[in-house]
């Protein structure tokens, strides 16, 4: 993880686009800016940031549904839930199915575990639209390769 440029997801360990699941991991940086304030003497990963590290892995799959030709946007945060605190270190697994698709929305459930431990979980939403700049996509595409996403399988050539 990279919290303080927004990458929050490090591998695409599995995902099946046909069932709408995917599974990711994600390690909280032992040292990160982020910790600075939140707090001092005892760092603990912001809500916000695990709730946007299950956003991006609910993107991925996404973003693998509709083959890279449009790009999520989160719209709703809905019933999220931080069960207990994150620490540095840490290595997290992030979960999400899509539960709708439809009229340019769409809606999942996602939660985060630790060493089998729910962590957080929410219900996003996301509006689906076509890719606002040109420069975007390719720089989404590099960005998948490094989380090793499988982007042979989801992109046409």
């Amino acid at each position: 993880m990279r919290p303080e440029v927004f990458k929050m997801v490090d591998r695409v360990v599995a995902i099946d686009s046909t069932n709408k699941t995917i599974h990711c991991q994600g390690m909280v940086p032992q040292e990160s800016s982020i910790f600075d304030g939140h707090f001092p003497g005892y760092p603990i990963m912001p809500g916000v940031l695990l709730i946007e590290a299950m956003a991006q892995t609910t993107g991925w799959l996404i973003l693998a549904r509709n083959r890279f030709e449009k790009m999520p946007f989160l719209a709703t945060v809905k019933e999220a839930k931080l069960r207990t605190f994150v620490l540095p270190g840490q290595n997290l697994d992030l979960y999400s199915e899509i539960l709708h698709e439809g009229s340019g929305f769409v809606v999942a459930k996602t939660h985060t575990t630790l060493e089998g431990k729910p962590i957080c979980s929410a219900e996003l939403t996301f509006r689906v639209l076509s890719w606002p700049e040109g420069r975007m996509k390719a720089t989404v595409l590099k960005v998948a390769e490094h989380v090793q996403f499988p982007v042979a399988d989801y992109v046409d050539a």
